[in-house]
Order: C-alpha cells, then structure tokens, then sequence
C-alpha cells in the first residue's frame, strides 16, 4: 500500500508552484531578521521504490536531506530543516545540535501539529507559513539577532522541490 502512495503522490510543484516557493523564501527571508537562526525547507513528493520497499522512513530522510543541504553548516549550530513527505504525509523538523537541551520534542511536535492543521486544510502554503512562523517564535527565543549586525544569511532561504 505505501508503495503505491508513493508511485502515485502529488505533485510538489503542483502543491507549491513558483510563486508560492517565493513567498514562503520571504517568509524565512524575514523571520531569519527576528533570530541568528537559519531555516530551510524542503518538500519531497515521494520516496524512490526501492528506497520504499527496503522500508526508508520519512524521518530517515530527512536526516540525509539534512546533510546534503547542509542545514548543519552555521556558524552556532543551529540550522533547523523543516521537511515535508508528500506520499506518507510526514513531516520532520530536523534541528542542528545547538538547540540540544533548549527545544523539547514536544515543542517541535507542537510546530508539526500547526502545520499539519493547515495540511488537512487543503493549505499547503499557509502550513508551511505558519510552521516558518512557529520556528521564528523558537528560534528567536533561543538564538536572538546579534544587536551589532553581525548576523549573515547563511544557508539559502527558496525552498528546495526534492
């Protein structure tokens, strides 16, 4: 069954075309002026059969999408990746070791939990607006702007289509 979830998932470019990628890039373009935190979002519409039937999870996923954006490459350790599944319907919030001890997994669930909201919805674009929000409001009480304007873009902030 989740094989043909995946051979079949929506379409992410159809769910978040051009405009929509602009528009949540603004949203993390400005919330990244709240914080010294970096966020990167990336939707996938489903997983490769053979990365399915030997059983890959979204989480799983994430994590290596994690790497291969280098979301881990900030100067304080705190680059949050927020990943979207299409075919299972997962979201993962996959966060950088500077946020060990200060972010509990009931605060990143609770991120999920907004977006997922939205998803039901049939609002892909307000849930990952209100889930970039969700993560300003953390990281920006975590990871505050450097008063000094010593803070630097640096991760880019236009969605990644997987």
């Amino acid at each position: 069954m989740r094989l043909l979830k995946h051979l079949f998932a929506p379409s992410a470019r159809r769910l978040f075309p051009t405009d929509t990628l602009h528009r949540i890039a603004d949203a993390i373009a400005a919330s990244e002026r709240r914080h010294s935190g970096e966020i990167c979002f990336a939707v996938e519409a489903s997983l490769a059969a053979a990365a399915v039937w030997a059983g890959r999870q979204a989480r799983d996923r994430a994590t290596d999408v994690f790497t291969q954006l280098r979301v881990w490459d900030t100067r304080a350790n705190n680059g949050v990746l927020l990943y979207l599944l299409l075919a299972d319907h997962r979201i993962e919030i996959v966060a950088d070791r500077g946020f060990d001890g200060l972010v509990s997994a009931e605060q990143w669930r609770g991120v999920c939990v907004l977006i997922e909201e939205r998803l039901k919805a049939g609002e892909p674009e307000a849930a990952v607006l209100r889930g970039v929000e969700a993560l300003s409001e953390l990281l920006a009480e975590h990871f505050p702007r450097d008063a000094g304007g010593g803070d630097r873009n640096e991760l880019p902030d236009l969605p990644h289509l997987l």
